[in-house]
């Protein structure tokens, strides 16, 4: 079930970032978008797509956040392509959003990790 979500929470890391008042490599930002290369990246390309919305996690999305996460995922194979994944077939990316604790979420925004290039990865 959704709960209320925030449109922004001062002691979030990742609403600093899309705000501006911590630094990142930005990749793409829109009004209700920020995507940023990961600060330890797994993978040749990996980046982080967030809602600039406080939202949790994928725990707290409800059908008001249906369009947003749409948006995001219709986004997310552009940008790979952009940032250096081959196309597919024979190339592609991954997309991985974990949730809570045993998910193994750290950064308590939802976050989505598009990870992608030459194999053999750091993790994954």
């Amino acid at each position: 079930m959704s709960q209320p979500s925030h449109a922004h929470d001062e002691n979030c890391i990742f609403c600093k970032i899309a705000a501006g008042k911590i630094p990142s490599r930005r990749v793409y930002e829109d009004d209700e978008i920020f995507v940023f290369d990961d600060i330890n990246p797994w993978a040749p390309v990996h980046f982080l797509m967030i809602p600039k919305m406080h939202i949790p996690s994928m725990a707290q999305v409800g059908p008001e956040q249906a369009a947003l996460l749409g948006r995001m995922m219709v986004l997310a194979p552009k940008l790979a392509l952009e940032k250096g994944c081959r196309p597919y077939p024979e190339g592609g990316f991954r997309i991985v959003t974990n949730t809570g604790a045993e998910g193994g979420q750290e950064v308590h925004h939802l976050h989505i990790h598009v990870m992608g290039g030459p194999r053999p990865w750091l993790k994954g």
